[in-house]
């Protein structure tokens, strides 16, 4: 996230990338389908991850608790492992190999269990043997790619990024590859890629715990238009007095506030979104902006914090540091 200051040399700014289309009225942005019936359906992401997060940062930090709970979890349809020998990868489940199961057999391309004849049960007759896979290998050795047994469907103008789940332990045995996917017009089955990192070892993937995440955004914030329109402000002569401004509403009062709240920018944060906020955007009103600004710029911001420091009797030699924590 970069900063725009009329001093900063840089290219013309480019055209605004259109809005995003309206969807029907009433409609939701994302409708998720579930065509393997034993699969579990998106459970929404949870802002404390699975309970998984410090108290303190699940409390306090509105970024990070926000970021865990942006988008849905995405599990594998069954209990199943898998087994790499840094070229080849087998996979087993329960039943395979014939009674007691616990058969590993070389994996290429499989359908879920049972899962093919359901398809074409349902399916009309134009589509039948058209089911999608279940697990299935790349080229590459090691990577491979698992259906969660789902599909989904999202507004127009609006795409899925599959990614791994925000701020949850994993799986150490693998990683997710992210992948932005056009669902307004693609309708397909909802793949996670892996790449196994873990070699003569069984790594275990369960239905209780997801694999994946997915999130939707607007197709304008990865348009070209888009990602061309930033800039960068080089040195710090060339911040703008609204840039010291942001910095003072941001850093200074609240380093300088006699007892600083924990978790301050949350409850603005939280303000904010309920709208009842109507000032800066940043939890302070014109007149505090402005007051300071004047302290901060006139006097220098460095004297004015370490001033505020003094103050609250913190005696912390970094008032920035602490400020931040807090919040």
């Amino acid at each position: 996230m970069t900063s725009p200051a009329a001093l900063a040399a840089s290219p013309a700014p480019a055209p605004v990338p259109a809005p995003v289309p309206a969807s029907a009225p009433g409609a939701p942005l994302v409708t998720f389908f579930r065509m393997i019936d034993q699969a579990r359906l998106p459970l929404r992401a949870d802002r404390s991850a699975a309970g998984s997060l410090p108290t303190r940062a699940f409390r306090y930090c509105d970024a990070i608790s926000t970021a865990t709970g942006l988008g849905w979890y995405l599990f594998p349809p069954m209990d199943f492992e898998l087994y790499f020998d840094g070229n080849e990868v087998f996979a087993t489940w329960e039943g395979v190999g014939g009674e007691g199961g616990g058969g590993w057999f070389p994996l290429s391309i499989i359908q879920f269990p049972g899962f093919q004849a359901r398809f074409d049960a349902a399916a009309p007759e134009a589509i039948r043997g058209y089911s999608p896979p279940f697990l299935g290998c790349m080229q590459e050795p090691g990577i491979v790619q698992i259906w969660s047994g789902l599909t989904l469907r999202t507004a127009p103008g609006w795409s899925a990024l599959v990614r791994p789940c925000a701020n949850l332990p994993g799986n150490r045995g693998f990683e997710v590859f992210e992948g932005i996917i056009e669902t307004d017009h693609w309708f397909g089955p909802l793949f996670s890629n892996l790449r196994l990192t873990r070699t003569h070892s069984p790594i275990r993937f369960s239905r209780e715990w997801p694999v994946a995440m997915v999130q939707v955004l607007p197709q304008v914030a990865y348009a070209e238009e888009t990602l061309k329109s930033a800039e960068a402000v080089d040195r710090l002569e060339a911040f703008q007095p609204a840039d010291w401004q942001a910095y003072a509403d941001t850093v200074v009062r609240r380093a300088t506030q006699p007892v600083r709240q924990p978790g301050a920018y949350a409850v603005e944060n939280r303000k904010r979104r309920k709208g009842g906020d109507k000032g800066t955007g940043n939890g302070t009103d014109g007149g505090e902006a402005k007051a300071g600004v004047k302290a901060g710029v006139k006097a220098g911001v460095k004297a004015g914090v370490e001033a505020g420091a003094k103050a609250a009797g913190g005696g912390a030699t970094c008032p920035y540091a602490a400020g931040a924590a807090a919040a």
